[in-house]
């Protein structure tokens, strides 16, 4: 197989992890595309990051704050245990080194417009006659074909263009966005899927194929339930108050004497759990709140009598109430107390890796588990054109006279020399903003 060197020159113990036998070279930049490939990364697929030293490399090394030079706590949540080269693809031996990188690999990744990936001939039409095999994933913000397939997009563009916006915040307010860039993140997750896919179908059959991913598609897949609703029986959805749920009552925030606290109830069993806990059995018996259907109905006169209890304790009291009784309730968190969770320890997801600039770095595993997470081992994202002697040796079986000869040729960029002899690029900041 292709990708027979584990990335980062890390070898796991025993059996191998799931990908590592999987290379991808990536050309990725700022958050959905590096997103995507990290968790293909963490699992043992050997991710050769493609950097254009026309711009300094991967934008996301210069996103404030926590930045300098080109290390960024941005950079690093999203791009560990990857290999970094920077090559000018629009050099002829920029290009050529590419094309032998195709060779001896499984996928070709890219984020960038939908239109590029075809200016740069990077589509399996334009890569099949080099790795008949090759899997090519583009994931833009609204793919390769339709009106907007030219247009850049962006995670806070789609949250408004999908509808999420109208969805977010309380009644009457203004359309809001998520506190996360979901888009971005779920994109690349579908990319990820879509490129796992695509090299299992290539070594089925032997042939290679183009995988058409956007986070246009994958926003409005994401409406779901709300869509079928609106679809086939003219729903149309609002904003709920507190973030309750559209259609399950009671299903939301409540505010206790000192916080807030989510109380769900989606089966008719916690409801009853719920009213016994609250101590209410004027509500219980109430026949308007008796199954879900009234209870939605009459959502108004009902959550008011909730809400009016709920403030009579405190947040530490309630969960220990409902907690005890079966009711699924939870603390809001801040990000502190979600990252201080014990079960956030018992899960194991801060990661420790050692970074030069920073020191110890402490990032957030993926969450796709496939086997024993023991068995995961971690390096902190690649210092440009860090890999490149190992990638040009090992992958595109390259001597030291044809890196030479590369170098002079331009198709690293400008390098500068250390004591060392070592080549690596010029340091050139950035303001220029990545095609998505």
């Amino acid at each position: 197989m292709p990708g027979t060197q584990a990335s980062g020159a890390q070898e796991s113990a025993g059996r191998p992890r799931p990908l590592e036998d999987v290379r991808i070279v990536s050309i990725e930049q700022y958050g959905a595309g590096p997103w995507g490939t990290l968790h293909l990364a963490d699992l043992g697929a050997e991710v050769i990051k493609i950097e254009d030293p026309a711009s300094g490399g991967d934008v996301g090394r210069y996103v404030p704050p926590y930045n300098e030079d080109e290390d960024s706590l941005f950079y690093e949540a999203i791009n560990r245990n990857k290999s970094s080269l920077s090559l000018d693809l629009r050099s002829a031996a920029g290009r050529a080194v590419f094309e032998d990188l195709v060779r001896g690999s499984d996928a070709v990744f890219s984020n960038l417009r939908g239109d590029v990936p075809a200016k740069m001939g990077i589509r399996y039409e334009d890569l099949k006659h080099l790795n008949p095999a090759i899997v090519c994933c583009s994931l833009s913000g609204f793919g390769m074909t339709g009106p907007r397939a030219k247009g850049p997009g962006y995670d806070y563009m789609l949250q408004g263009l999908a509808g999420w916006m109208s969805l977010t915040g309380e009644p009457g307010g203004p359309p809001t966005k998520t506190g996360l860039s979901l888009v971005d993140w779920t994109g690349g997750y579908v990319a990820a899927l879509a490129l796992v896919v695509g090299v299992h179908a290539a070594r089925r059959d032997g042939v290679g194929l183009d995988c058409d991913v956007s986070l246009f598609d994958t926003a409005v897949t994401m409406l779901n339930y709300p869509a079928a609703w609106h679809l086939n029986a003219g729903y149309e959805p609002d904003r709920t108050r507190h973030s309750s749920h559209p259609s399950l009552v009671p299903f939301g925030n409540f505010q206790a004497a000192d916080g807030w606290l989510v109380v769900a109830c989606p089966k008719e069993k916690f409801w009853r759990l719920l009213v016994e806990a609250l101590e209410l059995p004027e509500v219980a018996a109430d026949p308007r709140f008796a199954d879900f259907g009234g209870r939605q109905r009459h959502r108004e006169a009902l959550l008011p009598l909730l809400e009016d209890r709920f403030r009579t304790r405190t947040v530490e009291e309630w969960l220990e109430a409902l907690g005890a009784a079966g009711v699924p309730v939870a603390p809001i968190n801040d990000v502190a107390d979600a990252l201080a969770d014990e079960h956030t320890a018992a899960r194991g997801l801060i990661v420790e890796t050692e970074h030069p600039r920073f020191g110890p770095l402490r990032t957030l595993a993926s969450p796709v588990r496939v086997g024993d997470p023991a068995a995961l081992t971690y390096r902190r994202g690649p210092a440009r054109h860090e890999d490149a002697d190992r990638v040009l040796r090992d992958v595109a079986g390259y001597d030291e006279r044809r890196i030479r000869d590369l170098t002079a040729a331009g198709a690293f960029g400008d390098l500068v020399t250390e004591e060392d002899g070592a080549a690596v690029p010029a340091h050139t900041p950035t303001t220029d903003v990545p095609v998505e």
